[in-house]
């Protein structure tokens, strides 16, 4: 009787545990996550019809032919069934088969650069609908979102009207991170130098959680914001108080806020420089750095014009000369003239 209630006690104390877990990815408020979790759910159930019957028969042949069952049928001679092979086979390749076709129309639907198409299953976007751009930095260890439209910005605070696409373009300053936030949609990579975007919107309104999924140094465990979904109305109103913070995000105070730092509080920037989030994306944030698009779009065979370019000239040349070995040539083909 003892072990009996032990036993119920125990499996009534694994169900309260369970009922305090966080589901949000299975119970998102963004559209885009919520088809993500459909995946899961799709493709869990598909790969159980394997998994759930393999069980069972292992348990059963366990207790079929166990020793003391001696009714069981012994057949040493037995090795071939084409019915068996048929199943054994066919059942996964035809689970193979769907999860195939999920994953292929799944990437090209739930593509994060794709443009949205609608706001939930029930409610068509409208092609002259304006997304809210959002432009994303993973910092040391914090993150910075600047409004380039609205002409604000903030850290480890992100806010987006309820039923509104938003347009996010994310970079890093150093290391590569992931910006991730459950209940909006799946985690997409920042990384240094380099730009990758996501489209989705939230259709609940509430506080949720944002974090980093990838592990970046000592302060990545506190590496969190809060996202905010509100109303239009409370996004203007939110919008025109942060506009009235005196602090100005230009490029002097981005490259304070860039320094490491952990468990940074919720900042709130007035006015931002237009074109930040390009100087921080092509690594020019400095006076004196050259921009990676600058550089990119120079040859070493441009005559310079200028100190300034007589300068990106010799640095790349040096830069072909190490990359081609240090008794190697640089191109002496005639040079061109470019303009400013």
């Amino acid at each position: 009787m003892i072990s009996l209630l032990a036993r119920r006690g125990l499996i009534l104390l694994c169900v309260a545990l369970l009922a305090g877990c966080d589901t949000i990815v299975l119970n998102p408020s963004g559209d885009i996550a919520a088809q993500q979790s459909k995946l899961i759910v799709i493709s869990t159930l598909l790969m159980l019809i394997i998994i759930i019957p393999v069980i069972f028969l292992t348990l059963f042949f366990a207790w079929r032919y166990r020793q003391s069952n001696t009714s069981a049928k012994y057949d040493p001679e037995w090795d071939h069934s084409t019915k068996l092979e048929l199943i054994i086979w066919g059942a996964p390749l035809l689970i193979i088969i769907v999860l195939g076709m999920l994953t292929w129309i799944s990437t090209h639907t739930l593509d994060p650069y794709r443009k949205l198409s609608r706001l939930d299953e029930n409610r068509p976007l409208s092609a002259n609908v304006k997304p809210l751009v959002v432009e994303v930095v993973a910092l040391d260890w914090k993150w910075l979102f600047i409004y380039p439209e609205q002409g604000v910005a903030t850290v480890n605070e992100l806010i987006a009207p309820v039923d509104v696409p938003v347009h996010f373009r994310i970079t890093a300053s150093t290391v590569m991170n992931s910006f991730y936030v459950p209940a909006l949609a799946g985690q997409i990579y920042a990384m240094p130098g380099m730009e990758t975007q996501l489209n989705a919107v939230i259709n609940k309104a509430g506080t949720y959680d944002g974090f980093s999924a990838n592990y970046s140094g000592a302060g990545f465990s506190d590496m969190r914001f809060k996202f905010h979904g509100m109303t239009q109305e409370n996004f203007n109103q939110w919008v025109q108080t942060t506009k009235a913070e005196k602090l100005n995000l230009n490029r002097a105070a981005y490259l304070e806020v860039e320094k490491p730092s952990i468990k940074d509080p919720v900042r709130r920037y007035g006015s931002v420089d237009a074109d930040l989030f390009h100087a921080i994306l092509n690594r020019c944030v400095g006076a004196d750095q050259i921009c990676m698009d600058k550089l990119m779009s120079m040859d070493v065979n441009v005559k310079p014009v200028s100190k300034a370019n007589e300068k990106v000239v010799s640095m790349l040349a040096q830069n072909q000369q190490a990359a081609r070995g240090s008794d190697a040539e640089v191109c002496t083909t005639p040079p061109v003239t470019i303009g400013k």
